[in-house]
């Protein structure tokens, strides 16, 4: 088993952008293998559960959870109520491992860059100890540009390394300003709808696909 040589961390401007939907279709896009270090709250299902029902592809492996915690909150707050500390050296220590050169990890992170993990540990700092290249996710809503612009500047601070940018939504057409401000890319749009399923997924998958492997 060796270390997965491309990684790439999918974080959100914010709480139910969409982190979870799009890592599925990035998943199936590349026939990349999942991972999501810490799941805040499984009453309803776990994220690793859903991007498993919504890939169709046969190759993709869904790792297992690190910190699996039952409170639907801040992971920090989470991990308290059951009195443990998320430990960074832990989450690298268990990082998953592959048999295949040129497989890639999708790795999903809790709500934006900026949520605490511990007492001085957030999000960001998860990033930077998986040496992992970043995806941002932005849902088009009222607020959503100025989310965005601190989230890009966050990353800018931090020297991460950015893919670019991935839209959900529709509500006004500002996804090439906020690429332009930013200076990350558009890598696509997600369409909005109610009925996210496996033929939603595949079909996205194929469009974005393309631009996905050029820009890795």
């Amino acid at each position: 088993m060796i270390p997965y040589q491309n990684k790439i961390f999918i974080t959100g401007i914010g709480t139910g952008i969409g982190k979870t939907v799009v890592s599925a279709i990035i998943t199936e896009a590349l026939e990349a293998d999942y991972w999501k270090p810490i799941q805040a709250g499984f009453e309803d299902g776990t994220d690793s559960n859903s991007v498993k029902q919504l890939i169709s592809n046969p190759n993709s492996i869904i790792h297992p959870e690190i910190y699996r915690l039952a409170m639907p909150a801040s992971p920090h707050i989470a991990a308290a109520a059951e009195e443990i500390e998320i430990d960074l050296a832990e989450i690298k220590k268990q990082e998953p491992t592959t048999t295949l050169l040129n497989k890639t990890l999708i790795i999903e992170g809790a709500g934006g860059l900026m949520v605490p993990l511990g007492k001085t540990t957030f999000v960001v700092d998860l990033i930077q100890s998986l040496n992992a290249k970043l995806l941002l996710v932005s849902r088009n809503y009222l607020g959503s540009i100025n989310h965005s612009l601190l989230t890009a500047t966050v990353c800018k601070e931090r020297k991460l390394d950015v893919i670019g940018w991935i839209f959900n939504d529709q509500y006004l057409n500002y996804e090439a300003e906020i690429a332009n401000w930013s200076g990350y890319e558009n890598i696509g749009s997600i369409p909005n709808t109610d009925m996210v399923d496996k033929d939603f997924i595949k079909k996205q998958a194929q469009l974005l696909r393309p631009k996905l492997l050029g820009v890795l």
